[in-house]
């Protein structure tokens, strides 16, 4: 992987202490650039450990309540229910009936009368067929109306909601994951659907996070699936980062980049062991997980993690989107994304962007009343209509800047490219990794056509502030050939051989 600002014997030497380095070597280096997390304990029967942990970290709270849905209260959420009770804890329990749910504000708006202890308000905001949401301006309260701290038990999902409604009260929690599904237990933010658009929140990692796994190598196949998915993501997104620092949109920041990237190998090497369950290869699973979570503590955003390998779930979740009459789950959509986003830079290898005409890009290059215009048309139909020219407000350039950016690209190209090959997995690479690993390898098996697909591309590119090597396909006037390659005849969507 791409080290930055690092000498070749400083990488060799890093590289050799990486590989020596033990699990808990790794977290515990982890832990010291982490901002909000300051425990993370990882191992078989480990759940028991929560009501010392909490006693320690929350010694000033008057009372602890456990967060589950119906599945994890049986799995896990009763056990820990009934070991804070035994430890002496003042601690109740709030169980969510609803069967299938996602991290809408609804439920964030729910878990904030948990912590205010009005359980009877929140049951109603989950039942309420008519709910609408409030201002998100307004849900932050004094930490005086906080009864309780959240214990959260189960999904991302879960964990989001107790993350993003402990923050309201300017207060953090502890979580007890469920399976190795998501990179969120530890990441700063919380993705929720607000306004119908799907967005992060600012808000900070739990304090205290728990991974039994026992309970998470036992968890549902698709699930740990979704999460290897999840953290194979990491690959593309480090690559577009890359790109973004050269850009000097976003620059890499190293704590945050070798803190997950620097093993991120080692932790996808054996997806057959993720199919099977096999303890070692969850753990391996779940701590890569983790360790992008606190990359994004160290960043301060989720630059780390995502571009747009996440960017087509996201309009799937805001689309609601649903396959045999269900929706799909994060890291399942996500695989296809990435999958995407490997074949993007497959093509892009193929060509010589030292050729790029500067002049002429710069000349063509609209303004920024056009990209709005753009935007708006392309959005139109869309839940979030307005979500693109948004985006595209946030982070339009200039064309002298535009200038800067493709002589820089054009200048460095061989490096960049090679720089780029070293991170990022062709296609055919990552297609065999989800392949083992039980994850989605084909846009159809999520119950998507590869036209469908296709389709996404200009709302992928639009839909978020975040530089990404579609922006810079449009910078360089090859945005149509590169998106159209991926799709031809041959490749690796190839639009004529759609599976049933």
């Amino acid at each position: 992987h791409y080290v930055f600002g690092k000498c070749a014997a400083c990488y060799l030497e890093l590289l050799k202490r990486t590989l020596i380095m033990n699990s808990k070597e790794r977290i515990a280096k982890a832990l010291t650039v982490a901002t909000d997390t300051k425990v993370f304990e990882m191992g078989c029967g480990v759940s028991s450990l929560a009501p010392e942990e909490f006693k320690k970290w929350f010694p000033e709270s008057k009372a602890a309540v456990v967060v589950a849905d119906l599945n994890t209260w049986k799995v896990l959420g009763q056990k820990v229910y009934d070991e804070f009770v035994a430890a002496g804890v003042h601690t109740d329990k709030y169980v969510i009936e609803t069967k299938e749910f996602h991290a809408d504000w609804r439920y964030v708006d729910m878990v904030d009368h948990i912590i205010a202890g009005d359980f009877s308000a929140a049951k109603a905001i989950e039942n309420d067929p008519e709910y609408v949401e409030p201002d998100a301006e307004k849900a932050f309260r004094p930490s005086s109306e906080a009864e309780y701290v959240t214990i959260s038990v189960g999904s991302g999902v879960i964990n989001d909601l107790c993350k993003l409604a402990s923050h309201h009260y300017g207060q953090s929690y502890l979580t007890l994951p469920t399976a190795a599904s998501v990179d969120g237990f530890s990441s700063f933010g919380a993705s929720i659907s607000y306004h119908n658009s799907k967005q992060t929140f600012s808000c900070p990692a739990p304090k205290v996070i728990i991974a039994d796994i026992d309970v998470i190598a036992s968890a549902p196949k698709a699930m740990t699936a979704a999460g290897y998915a999840d953290l194979a993501a990491k690959v593309p997104a480090g690559a577009e980062w890359m790109i973004a620092d050269l850009m000097g949109t976003e620059p890499i920041k190293p704590d945050a980049w070798h803190v997950l990237q620097d093993c991120l190998d080692d932790l996808l090497a054996d997806p057959e062991g993720v199919a099977k369950g096999d303890k070692q290869a969850v753990a391996d699973l779940f701590e890569g997980l983790t360790l992008s979570g606190i990359a994004m503590q160290a960043a301060q955003s989720s630059r780390p993690a995502s571009c747009c390998d996440h960017l087509f779930s996201h309009i799937l979740d805001m689309t609601h989107h649903r396959f045999n009459g269900k929706l799909q789950s994060h890291g399942f959509q996500v695989a296809i994304g990435t999958l995407t986003m490997c074949a993007v830079f497959d093509e892009l290898f193929k060509m010589d962007l030292s050729k790029i005409d500067v002049d002429a890009c710069v000349k063509a290059w609209p303004t920024l009343e056009q990209e709005q215009k753009r935007a708006l048309e392309i959005f139109k139909n869309f839940p979030a209509p307005e979500l693109g020219y948004t985006e595209i407000t946030k982070k339009y350039d200039d064309a002298e800047t535009v200038r800067v950016q493709l002589t820089k690209v054009k200048e460095g190209w061989p490096e960049l490219k090679k720089k780029l090959q070293g991170q990022v997995y062709s296609f055919a690479k990552m297609q065999d990794l989800m392949k083992k690993a039980g994850a989605p390898y084909d846009p159809s098996m999520i119950g998507v056509t590869r036209e469908m697909l296709k389709n996404m591309f200009p709302k992928v590119q639009l839909m978020r502030f975040r530089f990404n090597v579609l922006d810079l396909a449009k910078r360089g006037m090859f945005y149509d050939q590169l998106v159209e390659s991926v799709f031809a005849p041959g490749a690796a969507w190839d639009l004529t051989k759609e599976m049933n």
